[in-house]
């Protein structure tokens, strides 16, 4: 039987449960067949490859051990892989009775979308198996952007902007994690959109259903931390006149947002870290134990490796935070992504300043490109808007932009290979008077080799 490359737009959607265990595939039969998917089972990985290789799924459930290895994983990931390379597009989702947080991270690296313990909760893999099959089919019917980008929106707009291949790197590590409980470490300079990642991994989690909870957590003093993070009871200290919930109480079931986690003290680096492994709080003032279900999420602008090693940071608590390690890249090094940005906060603020503008003027744009956006996303977010309330005419011209247009890019040693590439093809296209054959051949490419990689960098 050949596998069909699309699916039929009226096809119901299909999920390949594989799992040695009878028992396992009646109950999940069982439970998606209620929510109106139709299900095929494979008792061995190797039914389980057969069957992705002669038929279409929309999701794929695998057991981790079965009868050769009952404990390590080891087959179970052998097939995560060979399903990998039959159906990139196919969302798997692993699930062991052995599970640990090792194994979850390898499932992930390799290519998993989520992770789920036996027994599993009904009501969570209904949820995952909904978003994975959603994402899957818009994947098949071409929609990759708007799969990758589907339910990231915060506030009303775009979660992220992804057009270099630095961010849509970001974007895939995102959309892989995000469906985990894993807990996640945003590292990148001041301005980068850490916050904005942050929202993204909540939005494409099966938490999702309640806001993501923030804190500033470097910004509370010794004298607040406890009570902010984990509550009191009234009569706790002067001035607690009611019972009052902590941040982590309110983000049970859901997500926590920990902002600029490098500044916090050695004593909070502690409270925290007890929390962390017991998934236990107590209120201020109060000796019950409450346990709590929350996912943390944190962000920091400081190289956390490096405060462990001068002693400033606690490594079991780094552990703690970083199951998985996401690194936004500053603007310089993904120039592609500075237009779209720019014309997306064109459309936040027009509206908001309540000013019809159609675009950028040439020249606007080329400063925009040229700029070095030391204060990255932030820095351009802030540029556009003034730009807004400046603007006299229907576009916006390089003087509403109020850029130093002296200010070049960065140095090429402080550039990454994707921007020094895009900056070189510029120059050259712009020393010949945009004639592409020509710059191709100034840069030693062929003239389809320069036009992918003009389209990769968005020029």
């Amino acid at each position: 039987m050949t596998r069909p490359s699309h699916p039929k737009p009226d096809r119901p959607p299909r999920v390949l449960i594989a799992d040695d265990q009878p028992d396992i595939i009646d109950a999940l039969r069982l439970l998606l067949k209620g929510e109106g998917y139709g299900c095929e089972s494979a008792a061995s990985p190797r039914a389980a490859l057969e069957a992705v290789e002669s038929a279409l799924f929309d999701s794929a459930i695998i057991d981790l051990n079965y009868a050769r290895d009952t404990t390590s994983g080891s087959e179970g990931l052998d097939l995560l892989e060979g399903i990998r390379r039959v159906d990139a597009a196919l969302p798997v989702i692993v699930m062991t009775a052995w599970g640990t947080i090792d194994l979850a991270v390898d499932a992930m690296r390799r290519g998993a979308r989520d992770f789920v313990q036996k027994p599993w909760e009904n009501a969570r893999m209904i949820a995952i198996v909904r978003s994975q099959v959603e994402l899957c089919r818009a994947l098949r019917r071409g929609e990759r952007l708007e799969a990758e980008n589907r339910l990231l929106r915060a506030e009303g707009r775009p979660a992220l902007i992804a057009e270099s291949d630095a961010m849509r790197a970001v974007l895939r590590l995102v959309t892989r994690v995000a469906p985990t409980d894993a807990n996640v470490l945003i590292t990148g300079e001041h301005g980068t959109g850490k916050e904005v990642v942050a929202r993204t991994v909540h939005a494409l989690s099966a938490r999702a259903g309640r806001g993501m909870v923030t804190v500033n957590i470097g910004g509370l003093a010794e004298g607040v931390f406890e009570s902010e993070l984990f509550g009191h009871v009234r009569g706790a200290f002067t001035g607690a006149r009611a019972d009052r919930m902590g941040r982590f109480e309110a983000a049970d079931g859901v997500t926590l947002f920990l902002d600029e986690i490098a500044n916090i003290t050695p004593m909070q680096q502690a409270r925290l870290l007890r929390v962390l492994e017991s998934g236990e709080i107590e209120r201020v003032g109060s000796s019950r134990t409450r346990s709590l279900d929350v996912r943390v999420l944190s962000a920091t602008n400081a190289d956390l490796h490096d405060e462990v090693a001068e002693g400033r940071f606690r490594e079991d608590l780094l552990f703690r935070l970083n199951t998985v390690e996401i690194h936004v890249p500053p603007l310089r090094d993904r120039p592609a992504d500075v237009a779209p940005l720019a014309e997306h906060f064109l459309g936040v603020y027009g509206g908001r300043y309540k000013k019809t503008l159609r675009g950028f003027e040439p020249g606007a744009v080329e400063l925009l490109e040229r700029h070095a956006w030391r204060g990255n996303v932030r820095e351009l977010d802030h540029a556009v808007e003034r730009a807004v309330i400046l603007a006299g005419g229907e576009r916006i011209a390089a003087a509403d932009l109020s850029l130093d247009a002296a200010a070049g890019p960065v140095s090429l040693e402080e550039m990454s290979l994707d921007a020094v590439e895009a900056f070189l093809i510029r120059k050259s296209l712009a020393r010949h008077d945009g004639n592409v054959s020509l710059a191709a051949a100034s840069l030693g490419l062929s003239r389809s080799a320069l036009y992918r990689r003009i389209e990769r960098h968005g020029i």
